[in-house]
């Protein structure tokens, strides 16, 4: 690039029908929410979504009175600076003078494929509580203006119980699965719990009383089930806003679940500076840009104004009012990818600081610990466990193994050695790998052909008689005269690709590729056994997927390789 170019709680007390709430719009002078019309109030309600379903009916209640509207987050993974994009709006909702509900949905973490463990449930709900609040803060979102309410509170109700068995009746198994299928994880064999959730999530619009929920746009499919089965249930019809969804710092949507593609709210400015430096933000592209969206959903319409800040060799610093002007000047090269990080990275941490600040106290440090346990510093992880879990010199812990479910499509003997078998095992993944495994004198061709296995994929692949092996299968055995040996067995109902954890390192990311000098796998496969009971284990911990636990046949008390 040539820089010379550069020139989701319960019924109860709803608030007071008016809010007056100032409201400053670039540089426009300040106003009142009383101050405006009900057409003003719908342009600020509407503005920067990607999509608005029921828009007259949006228009009729503000002619009438104060809009009502509620924002559901479940709580699983720790909040990310994504968040200030519906913090962003919540702001806009509040200065156009509506109600304003926040629903922290607990029961949805947990029934969304147990993404959040129960037992830290209570824990990550105040921790979303804590955060959020900092982020509502940090934007000058006045606090006394909103709804904090806890799903669990008005969910386990008895009449909320009867009408999730009602609308349960109504709707099919097709239009549950379609609905959540771009929120709630999708699986070959999914779980009850995971249909269950789109419609709680149509319910909590009835009880919350409200008249529009809000939501990103990949929630689309589960608003529009509410607009159809709600009536059938004799409540009404809401209106549905929604936000565009943000891209990641690696350009595909921003994810708690991927660390890479999201700069987490408690980060460091260094960690800030150096995820900035490694996103996504080539000269001239404009889509899936997660550094000039950030501008436009976040920094705009809280500021109404964004600072370029450069040498003046490069022009100097230069001030926009408007988002149009910003893409259309790094379109043309006018904006240099490093200039626009720095200067996002500026405006960022001045968002963030006050979220720092309030986290150093030791009670939000003990709550963030709690609600996010690092597996590597409990006592699963062995006495004298060192900080971190993953990573070439990270500590020893089995969250490291990349161990995942897979199905033996093809088997036949290798071409130059008798006792191997070449195996193709899809284990989720466009293509399926070659697995060279010493099988042929203990488990026949038919016994293998289709099974579902447990396969390492995080091995260096390694050559046998010719044959690059690119995964190991994996086999409780018991030494002896004859040696015995059976492939592991997953929970009845696994896929390929499924994940296989330990208990207690649910949350750790395996490592890309095991370092063969480090000796990783040895010295973890030391610890891997099979209990009395059968079950594989890690140090008396059972390796499980979200099925259920790992089992052998008959191998009681036999190794694992």
């Amino acid at each position: 690039m040539n820089r010379n170019k550069v020139s989701r709680d319960g019924p109860g007390c709803f608030f007071p029908p008016r809010l007056i709430v100032r409201l400053q719009i670039q540089s426009t002078p300040i106003i009142m929410a009383d101050q405006l019309s009900p057409e003003e109030k719908f342009t600020l309600i509407t503005r920067n979504l990607q999509e608005v379903l029921g828009e007259e009916k949006l228009k009729q209640v503000l002619q009438e009175r104060e809009l009502k509207v509620y924002w559901g987050t479940a709580t699983t993974g720790k909040p990310h600076v994504a968040y200030f994009v519906p913090m962003s709006k919540i702001a806009d909702f509040l200065r156009a003078g509506c109600e304003v509900t926040v629903l922290f949905a607990d029961l949805h973490a947990y029934l969304d494929n147990m993404k959040a463990p129960w037992e830290l449930l209570e824990l990550r709900v105040k921790y979303y509580e804590q955060v959020i609040k900092a982020m509502l803060e940090s934007i000058g979102v006045p606090l006394q203006k909103l709804r904090f309410i806890k799903g669990t509170d008005f969910q386990l109700s008895r009449e909320y119980t009867l009408d999730v068995y009602r609308l349960s009746s109504m709707v099919t198994e097709h239009d549950a699965k379609k609905a959540g299928a771009e929120v709630v994880k999708q699986v070959e064999h999914p779980l009850l719990s995971g249909l269950l959730y789109p419609g709680l999530q149509a319910l909590d619009e009835e009880y919350l009383q409200v008249d529009a929920q809000f939501g990103g746009v990949d929630q689309r499919k589960i608003f529009t089930l509410a607009e159809k089965y709600l009536p059938s249930l004799g409540y009404a019809k809401r209106a549905h806003l929604m936000n565009p969804m943000v891209p990641g710092l690696t350009g595909a949507k921003m994810s708690s679940s991927e660390e890479e593609s999201k700069i987490d709210l408690l980060d460091s400015k260094e960690d800030v500076k150096k995820k900035l430096k490694k996103a996504f933000c080539e000269p001239r592209n404009i889509q899936n840009n997660g550094v000039l969206s950030f501008v436009k959903h976040v920094l705009f319409p809280l500021r109404g104004e964004f600072c370029i800040k450069r040498d003046p060799k490069w022009g100097g610093d230069k001030v926009y009012t408007g988002f149009e002007e910003v893409e259309k000047d790094f379109a043309e090269e006018m904006i240099h990818p490093g200039d626009l990080k720095a200067s996002v990275e500026a405006a960022l941490n001045q968002l963030l600081d006050p979220i720092r600040k309030k986290f150093e106290s030791a009670e939000l440090r003990k709550l963030t610990n709690s609600a996010y346990p690092d597996p590597s510093k409990t006592k699963a992880g062995g006495k004298g466990a060192k900080t971190g879990g993953g990573g070439e010199d990270g500590e020893l812990v089995p969250s490291r193994l990349d161990i995942r479910v897979g199905k033996v499509i093809s088997v036949e003997k290798h071409p130059d050695a008798d006792s191997l078998y070449l195996e193709k095992i899809d284990v989720g993944e466009p293509e399926p790998r070659t697995v060279v495994s010493g099988l042929v004198a203990y488990v026949s061709q038919e016994d293998l052909q289709d099974r579902i296995v447990l396969v390492l994929c995080n091995l260096k692949p390694q050559k046998m008689r010719g044959i690059e092996s690119q995964a190991m299968l994996l086999c409780a055995s018991v030494e002896g005269e004859p040696r015995k040996v059976e492939p592991l067995n997953p929970p009845e109902g696994s896929s390929p690709g499924e994940r296989v954890f330990v208990e207690g390192y649910e949350s750790e990311k395996p490592d890309e590729k095991l370092n063969p000098k480090k000796k990783v796998w040895e010295k973890l496969q030391v610890d891997l056994k099979i209990s009395d009971e059968c079950v594989a284990q890690w140090k008396d911990k059972k390796l499980l997927t979200k099925l259920g636990h790992i089992t052998c046949k008959t191998l009681k008390g036999g190794n694992i390789s």
